[in-house]
């Protein structure tokens, strides 16, 4: 007979779903649960993975094991963002210098200080245990290393701050939010996969912030390596700051080909209505031979003997090209459509010992030696949602990979044959150490929004540097506040005295903007029936994430008069914006990070947010007017009764 259930009240019922909230957000610890039996617990490895009784590596569940991994911020850090997000007042208008982009403050730290870890020196006489149990105590140590040195870079920051304050020398301003990196140690062995079987590395870097995604840690990783820097969206940022970016970058790093490229290209006007998006993933041909001539001259200078080999003949004479001779180079510019970009390889392929290694070969007396590659593997690295994928795509012209808006969509590094001669290695995308701040990434889409948890912090960042109230079109609470009526009763003959009333400037706040485009939207929460500004702020952060808002910083040392002095700071106000959640441009989200406040975004940064669950809100439908109004799933039960009608919620 199954056991009989334990009873419990509505009240139990709802604090127990806030505690598990609570838990899953960080902001409690989770209780102690009680042993039932005295087994020793396994012990669980850095990576994630369970280490059993005999030293063994139990791997992870399948799926989870490529998920990202970043830390949690403090409850303390999002109670005084949400007050100062709440209370400071922003600087309207914009001033020119809000455009250019500046560099976060190292404090004490050099640039490289901060480091990618790199793969320990391993054999082919090593076991699988061998060389992961190697990999893995490596890993814990950097990863220890990396995060002692950005909480010592965080308290540094905030002691400036707390000084400055004390001082009245500058106005209250933000915590210093920590930086988030790749955590887990999966992902960065796809990373180091990569890099040993491809010849050529194209760093794609997003033209909006190109500093962001090219870190001082990944220039040291790949300082021995031939690679190519691939601007990508140089359609939202436009030519002139593509070109200044081009310049900046050229100056630190004049050895270094750079290439700009788009991916997607507006789609005719009867394709629109028979898919999803209004583009189409497609490489403009002047883009395309940029970029293969660019691959080109780096082939040629891999085919020329080292300065140390040229001057003895006996090496020359011995000396293995790292790479394919001949390519045939016309050939890729007109690999297009279905018949190429095959996916070829993989575990369940047999190999053969002639084939040990992509450049290494096994002889008669049990020795390797290296020989010509038969192939040219160019592979593509980057930061996450900065357009790998999507730029495989337009390279073949029919889709082939998974693109997606939301960050990290890519798991494994995934291998396509471009033509015969030239393969291309996509690489899951990985957030590389570097000193800056949280916000900074969040608004460039490198981690996916539905997991950030300092919405209020993110937008008053974002409101510092874009006009968000002229691009949403919000209008202020206090323009609506008319002069009070004088109801007292005067005797006759006295006239009644004018109400004067005087314009006071608008003045806003972060969580002003937050609190006005929720209740613009109807987006309210559940219970209290409050403006959902979780909601609202995950909607401006995708929007601005995903290009929907054109936007993009000029560089360092650009002139504060050429950026303009109409108060837009990085916003692009000559584009179009269509404020829609569910416009796309690509492919759609997945249900990781839909347009609602799901219960991976913040609850502790107001206790307003408190949404029964993620069903209720994907179910809300849109009114005539294009404005979901949170009705419920019992929308279509709804009576109308006017105005009181429209404002109530489910």
């Amino acid at each position: 007979m199954p056991p009989r259930k334990k009873p419990s009240s509505m009240n139990k019922k709802k604090a127990d779903r806030k505690l598990k909230r609570a838990i899953k957000q960080g902001i409690v610890e989770a209780p102690e649960k009680k042993r039932t039996s005295h087994k020793k617990r396994p012990r669980v490895g850095p990576t994630g993975h369970t280490i059993g009784p005999d030293g063994s590596v139990v791997p992870p569940i399948r799926g989870l094991g490529l998920q990202s991994a970043f830390t949690k911020l403090s409850p303390q850090f999002l109670e005084e963002s949400k007050h100062i997000a709440s209370n400071i007042a922003l600087t309207r208008p914009l001033p020119p210098s809000s455009a250019i982009y500046a560099k976060a403050d190292p404090g004490s730290f050099a640039p490289t200080t901060l480091t990618c870890i790199s793969r320990p020196k391993w054999n082919f006489n090593m076991t699988k245990t061998e060389v992961e149990k190697n990999e893995e105590g490596v890993f814990k140590k950097w990863l220890a290393q990396n995060d002692q040195t950005i909480l010592a870079w965080q308290e540094e920051l905030d002691a400036k701050r707390k000084a400055a304050l004390e001082e009245d020398e500058s106005p209250q301003t933000m915590p210093a939010s920590p930086t988030y990196f790749e955590r887990n140690i999966e992902v960065w062995r796809q990373l180091w996969r990569v890099t040993e079987i491809s010849e050529i590395l194209l760093i794609l870097i997003d033209s909006r912030c190109p500093d962001l995604h090219f870190p001082p840690s990944l220039a040291s990783y790949l300082k021995n390596r031939k690679i190519i820097l691939v601007l990508t969206k140089v359609d939202i940022t436009g030519a002139e700051r593509t070109e200044a970016w081009k310049a900046h970058i050229h100056a630190q790093y004049p050895t270094i080909p750079i290439v700009e490229v788009e991916s997607y290209i507006p789609k005719d006007q009867s394709a629109v209505h028979q898919g999803r998006g209004r583009f189409q993933a497609s490489i403009p041909e002047n883009f395309r031979v940029k970029l293969i001539d660019t691959i080109k001259k780096v082939h040629a200078e891999l085919l020329e003997p080292p300065a140390e080999v040229k001057s003895r003949p006996e090496r020359l004479k011995n000396w293995i090209p790292p790479v394919k001779p001949e390519v045939n180079w016309d050939a890729l510019v007109e690999a297009k459509g279905d018949k190429v970009g095959l996916a070829v390889g993989g575990p369940s392929v047999p190999r053969s010992g002639h084939d040990l290694d992509e450049g290494t070969t096994q002889n008669e007396s049990g020795s390797y030696e290296r020989r010509v590659p038969e192939i040219l593997t160019v592979g593509l690295i980057g930061q996450p949602n900065v357009g790998k994928s999507s730029l495989l795509n337009a390279l073949f012209g029919v889709p082939k990979v998974t693109a997606s808006k939301t960050p990290g969509k890519t798991k494994h590094f995934q291998t396509l044959f471009w033509t015969q001669d030239v393969r291309l290695v996509d690489c899951p995308g990985l957030v590389f150490p570097n000193f800056v701040p949280m916000e900074l990434q969040v608004l460039a889409g490198t981690l996916p929004i539905s997991r950030v948890s300092a919405i209020s912090a993110c937008i008053h960042y974002a409101s510092q540097r874009l006009p968000l109230e002229r691009i949403y079109q919000l209008r202020h609470p206090s323009l609506d506040e008319g002069p009070k009526e004088d109801k007292r009763t005067w005797r006759g003959g006295q006239p009644r005295p004018v109400t004067v009333t005087q314009e006071k400037p608008v003045v806003w706040t972060a969580m002003d903007i937050l609190t006005v485009y929720a209740t613009t939207k109807g987006w309210v929460t559940a219970k209290a029936g409050r403006p959902d500004i979780h909601r609202a702020g995950n909607a401006m952060l995708r929007s601005l994430a995903e290009g929907r808002v054109s936007w993009g910083f000029w560089p360092p040392g650009t002139e504060s008069e050429h950026c303009g002095a109409d108060g837009a700071g990085v916003w692009i106000s000559d584009r179009e914006f269509v404020d829609s959640d569910t416009e796309s441009e690509q492919e759609p989200e997945d249900e990781e990070s839909g347009t609602g406040a799901d219960s991976d975004s913040d609850a502790t940064d107001g206790e307003e947010s408190e949404s029964e669950s993620e069903e209720e809100e994907e179910s809300n439908e849109e009114d005539e007017g294009g404005q979901n109004v949170g009705i419920g799933r019992f929308g279509a039960l709804a009576i109308d009764l006017g105005e009181e009608s429209e404002a109530s919620e489910e």
